[in-house]
């Protein structure tokens, strides 16, 4: 155990750099407000609406949005009485529900997914974003294999989960300056102050509910920043119960036991990453595929 500590303090690793594109910041400053009075009157995650509407118009750039106003793709249906559009998607001249303006769109939206197909995923937390993008996927609204992990990839490169928390993601301009708090005493970390653990050759914590990077920080004697780093993620990343927190630098590869790894729904390259304890820049770089790639449900990836 002594070693491992004394690993805590060794050499940063840079983790994989998200490559946010402007497009995508101006569509989220443009329509963030509007996401959150759709939480607010709907329960339905921020980051949920934003990530539906980034995938599906392209950031605003499709003539669907562009023309019509229609952010989500969707279709006319046999209850739809309003203007309506027609473009090739599953079928040469599928119909598309045309609105007077693009608030009308995350209105209809927010009152589509309360149709009875979608009804389980109001018993998640309103933050439970990951719940939300498989869900949306098993529940069927796209066709598309990889649909829930593309929308959980675009939540944490964007940091749109801040908006459920009522925040807002680091790159904002604009952002509220974070509330200045009383210097703690000086603490001894002669003993770390929660429970620790050993897989892969790697030292870790388990999260607590309601847990952060600030607050395993203080109790194992390490700075908050070098536990996002650590972990490949930003200072502000949401922790659930049980996640796993490494104290030291992951490995370049799984262990000699693992060597594929076949995707599931929901699952993101940054889940598979903690799983079996690899840098995320590694696990991209192990499988040929750059930053923008999203895993599909099947897929198989090399882990060494």
């Amino acid at each position: 155990m002594a070693l491992a500590v004394a690993l805590l303090f060794g050499g940063l690793e840079a983790f994989a750099q998200v490559l946010r594109k402007p497009t995508f910041m101006d569509y989220i400053r443009t329509y963030e407000a509007e996401a959150r009075r759709q939480m607010s009157r709907h329960a339905i995650p921020a980051s949920i609406t934003l990530a539906q509407g980034l995938i599906e118009t392209g950031a605003g750039t499709s003539t669907l949005a562009r023309d019509h106003n229609n952010h989500f793709g969707i279709k006319c249906h046999s209850t739809w009485s309003g203007k309506r559009t027609y473009h090739r998607d599953d079928n040469p001249n599928d119909c598309f529900r045309s609105y007077p303006s693009a608030k009308e769109s995350f209105d209809d939206h927010s009152q589509f997914l309360k149709a009875r197909r979608y009804q389980r995923l109001f018993a998640l937390r309103y933050d439970d974003y990951r719940g939300w993008a498989k869900g949306l996927q098993l529940c069927g609204y796209a066709t598309n294999k990889g649909y829930a992990n593309m929308l959980i990839k675009v939540i944490e490169d964007y940091e749109l989960y801040a908006f459920d928390r009522g925040e807002y993601p680091t790159w904002y301009s604009g952002r509220p300056a974070p509330a200045r708090r009383p210097a703690e005493a000086q603490r001894s970390y002669d003993r770390p102050m929660r429970p620790s653990y050993i897989s892969y050759g790697l030292l870790y914590v388990l999260a607590d509910q309601n847990d952060t990077y600030e607050r395993i920080a203080a109790d194992m004697g390490i700075s908050a920043k070098k536990l996002a780093k650590y972990n490949d993620t930003p200072e502000d990343y949401p922790l659930n119960e049980g996640d796993v927190v490494y104290l030291e630098p992951k490995n370049k590869e799984a262990s000699a036991r693992y060597t594929t790894y076949t995707v599931r729904v929901g699952d993101s390259m940054h889940d598979i990453s903690q799983r079996y304890g690899i840098r995320l820049d590694r696990l991209y770089k192990l499988n040929n595929k750059d930053a923008d790639y999203a895993p599909e449900e099947g897929d198989v990836l090399r882990l060494r």
